[in-house]
């Protein structure tokens, strides 16, 4: 009897890498540095906060590597977090894992079309029909398969790095250095500041652990997936520091803190007003590796639920092409109900809060399975653990905390689409039986 086709394992660190810089650096890395700055209101602290996300970042990375050494298994945090808590937890952590993830597909869909009229005129009006375009479009990019989609997106990424550093080049080249100024006064007391300024760098700098979500297609998972998850995070934080110093290199710090775009605000500094298209197509290219990188990890959670016997058993089933085809397929069709809908604008606000969240379960799931099974092989150790796995923990769950008091309403929708996993989990279970 023939073998049903599984995943392929054909992928390597240049893909992992390529992925979590496609799926980190957007277009919030131009429109967030002038909401921090509005907080800090020094150009040190600026400077040192965005420098701290990027280390937060980057110590969470090797202690969810530890997890993905450990348990090679496609899925990610879904795939931890059940193992250290059991069926519900780990049901709870997927579902609303892809639900995020095919809002940000959503998002980011919508946001093309948005990009792209002011380009071409006559698409005004039509960015839904815009975006479910380019949604149904990535679905047949990520349907031909992985080796397809994989070099879309090394390719993509490539293109996209290479549009900010040429950014960060002009605004150093063309732009002048100023004589320091003196300093605004800061509008909140100093640890409101950096609570607030601190949760937004964090969810721009969201995104970096997406590398775990192939694990299983990695070729030598044990040696690739550090180097893909370090090697990724270290790239998106020289890229997103390089972007910081170009800003304040190039805007007055009173300019940066008013700044609601400050990258179009420093283009146009430069080269007048003709550099708004400039930074119209910069948004537009970071989109693309963006919406591949997470179209291609959404059904990938859904495939390892299912293989796990807590989804229908379809989504569990893979194309000769490498790809879980029926489960990609729920994905693109949420993605498009969300686009449709317009209720991806809500459930995007959520699922900053729900990523954080996850990351709680799975920095916890690595306390629990060190103490309850320490024998497993653990080919890749977490940097400086306990204590270093237990100040990101922490920072992550003040994240949480932090969104409870800046959106509490969002942080309640957050709350309320974790409490309605827990009956359809159950609904799921007795349908199984």
């Amino acid at each position: 009897m023939t073998e049903p086709p599984k995943l392929l394992r054909i992928l390597g660190a240049g893909f992992g890498v390529a992925v979590i810089v496609g799926a980190v650096i957007g277009v919030g890395i131009l429109r967030t540095p002038g909401e921090v700055a509005g907080h800090l209101a020094s150009v040190p602290l600026i400077l040192g906060m965005w420098l701290g996300g990027g280390v937060y970042a980057l110590l969470a990375a090797a202690s969810v590597t530890e997890l993905g050494t450990m348990l090679p298994e496609t899925g990610g945090y879904f795939v931890f977090s059940r193992r250290a808590f059991g069926d519900s937890v780990g049901f709870t952590v997927g579902w609303t894992d892809w639900i995020g993830q095919s809002s940000a597909i959503a998002y980011a869909s919508i946001a093309f079309g948005e990009f792209l009229a002011p380009l071409a005129p006559r698409l005004a009006g039509r960015e839904t029909s815009i975006g479910v375009t380019v949604i149904l479009a990535f679905g047949i990019l990520q349907w031909s398969g992985l080796r397809t989609s994989s070099r879309v997106q090394q390719t993509t990424s490539l293109i996209k790095a290479t549009a900010f550093l040429a950014l960060v080049i002009a605004c150093f080249w063309f732009g002048e250095a100023r004589a320091p100024a003196a300093a605004p006064t800061r509008t909140e007391p100093l640890f409101v500041a950096i609570i607030l300024a601190a949760q937004a760098i964090v969810l721009t700098y969201d995104g970096w652990y997406e590398a775990l979500y192939f694990t299983e297609e990695i070729k030598d998972p044990v040696r690739q997936l550090p180097r893909s998850m370090i090697g990724g995070v270290a790239l998106v934080v020289v890229i997103y520091m390089l972007v910081n110093g170009a800003l304040v290199y190039v805007l007055p710090l009173r300019e940066l803190m008013a700044s609601k775009l400050p990258a179009a605000d420093a283009a146009q500094k430069l080269f007048g007003s003709s550099s708004g298209k400039l930074l119209t197509l910069l948004s537009l290219i970071s989109l693309p590796p963006m919406i591949n990188a997470v179209m291609l990890c959404a059904p990938r959670i859904l495939y390892a639920m299912s293989r796990g016997g807590l989804f229908p058993a379809r989504m569990a089933s893979v194309s000769k092409r490498g790809n879980p085809d029926w489960a990609l397929a729920a994905t693109v069709g949420l993605a498009v109900l969300l686009a449709s809908s317009g209720s991806f604008k809500t459930l995007i606000a959520v699922a900053s809060v729900i990523f954080v969240v996850n990351h709680c379960f799975a920095l916890t799931a690595l306390f629990v399975l060190r103490r309850r099974e320490p024998d497993l092989p653990r080919p890749f150790r977490a940097w400086g653990y306990p204590w270093v796995t237990a100040i990101v923990l922490l920072t992550a769950f003040g994240i949480v905390i932090g969104s409870l008091y800046s959106d509490p309403r969002h942080s309640l929708y957050a709350a309320g689409l974790i409490a309605a996993s827990f009956p359809i989990y159950r609904l799921i279970a007795i349908t199984s039986t």
